[in-house]
């Protein structure tokens, strides 16, 4: 793949900066809740072995047999096992550095029921029982933006607190808003933080934007990450490698993004008129410059793929044309020079057009599962099993593997650098 799409740059991995001593030095991982297995990728990029890869449907299962089968480097070595997480022991397991996992999201999800802590899909309790039998020196834990809710704001309280003291125990007789009470008192209890005996964890949490960390899709997720109290860990979130405004130098001030893919002038868009002053503030340089490189776009992203639906026979797994995209309000799809849309686990009725193609003639098309997998940033070699629907949801529930790989990197660089290791 040429190196000038960049969305391609993204695959270059982030452990340069990691010495050969600090990348022999072994760190173990189980992944809960894997899908199709785009966090357990970037942990696995990151340098994590994983003991365990919980998954239990069967289809985001067959994708990852799929992938051991074809013996795909990351993935063959990883310890599948098909099972719900509420039946597992995880004391079976020992010497696990981190557990990772993205917990279902439906309870939060903006396209979901929104019933959070009374859904029993909310696997939170699961997450959080897994930190209480393992202790591991931290852990990374995701979901969707819909969780910062105001209408979840105890909910993200009551989730921060139970990772913070795992060992503290919701009792039978009560109910969520009780076991919330007793957490409270306990961490807001008068005694010194040296003195409290127990599992204890330093946990922070960020709504992070997937685009300004390389990935081609505008998808924020909410991470939670926790170093257990006595390794004495600072850490903080990587900061942003991308931004918009690079983007928007690129494309409105100085042409190279259109140079770049070779679009004569007079076939480039106008200049949307919603950042219209930004630019010209920009050319007469009263706007700061961004430091960090331009958001990658859908058209950096599938330059060197053939349109699917001009090439119908171009043989390449998982890129076949899908027919029946319409548009109307609210349902557009993504455009061809920004980021995408957030995909969502769905197709033609998702809400947005997220899973849709928008060309600058106003044209549009479904994405093909290869685009698909790109913009979630999966390596080309990585194949998919089931029908364009399911693989859709696979790849809508997924982690995009680049942002999984720049947080598992930080938290893999901490840690292998921490004198207690």
């Amino acid at each position: 793949m040429g190196s000038e799409a960049g969305g391609r740059e993204i695959y270059r991995g982030s452990l340069a900066s990691i010495s050969r001593k600090e990348r022999a030095m072994s760190l173990t991982s189980i992944e809960l809740f894997a899908g199709a297995g785009g966090l357990a990728l970037g942990m696995s990029k990151a340098g994590f072995h994983h003991a365990a890869v919980l998954e239990w449907d069967h289809d985001a299962c067959e994708t990852i047999r799929l992938n051991q089968k074809r013996g795909i480097p990351l993935v063959t070595n990883w310890s599948l096992l098909e099972s719900d997480a509420r039946k597992v022991d995880y004391r079976q397991y020992s010497d696990i550095a981190v557990i990772s996992g993205g917990p279902p999201c439906q309870p939060f999800s903006l396209g979901g029921n929104h019933k959070g802590l009374v859904d029993s899909r909310d696997m939170f309790p699961e997450a959080i029982r897994s930190v209480r039998e393992l202790a591991p020196k931290a852990f990374i834990f995701e979901n969707v933006k819909g969780l910062l809710r105001e209408s979840f704001a105890s909910y993200v309280e009551y989730i921060v607190l139970q990772l913070t003291y795992p060992e503290l125990k919701k009792r039978s007789k009560d109910d969520w808003g009780d076991h919330l009470a007793r957490l409270e008192r306990h961490h807001t209890a008068a005694k010194k933080a040296d003195q409290q005996s127990g599992l204890r964890y330093r946990v922070v949490f960020r709504l992070v934007n997937a685009a300004n960390y390389g990935v081609p899709q505008k998808r924020e997720r909410v991470f939670f990450v926790g170093f257990r109290e006595d390794l004495g860990i600072e850490w903080s979130f990587p900061e942003p490698t991308h931004s918009q405004d690079t983007l928007i130098r690129d494309q409105w001030v100085t042409g190279e993004y259109w140079d770049r893919h070779r679009i004569p002038t007079s076939e480039r868009p106008k200049l949307p008129q919603r950042i219209i002053d930004r630019v010209r503030l920009m050319k007469c340089e009263l706007f700061p410059l961004a430091k960090e490189s331009a958001w990658v776009t859908v058209r950096d992203t599938l330059r060197d793929l053939p349109d699917p639906q001009v090439h119908p026979d171009n043989d390449i797994p998982n890129h076949q044309y899908i027919p029946g995209a319409r548009s109307y309000p609210g349902h557009v799809g993504s455009p061809f020079d920004e980021p995408a849309k957030t995909l969502k686990a769905g197709d033609h009725g998702v809400p947005g057009g997220e899973n849709m193609l928008l060309y600058s003639d106003g044209s549009i098309r479904y994405f093909s599962i290869r685009e698909a997998a790109r913009l979630q940033t999966f390596p080309d070699h990585y194949y998919f099993s089931g029908s364009w629907t399911e693989v859709m949801r696979q790849l809508g529930n997924a982690v995009p593997v680049r942002l999984a790989e720049v947080v598992a990197s930080s938290v893999a660089r901490t840690l292998r650098r921490s004198p207690h290791n």
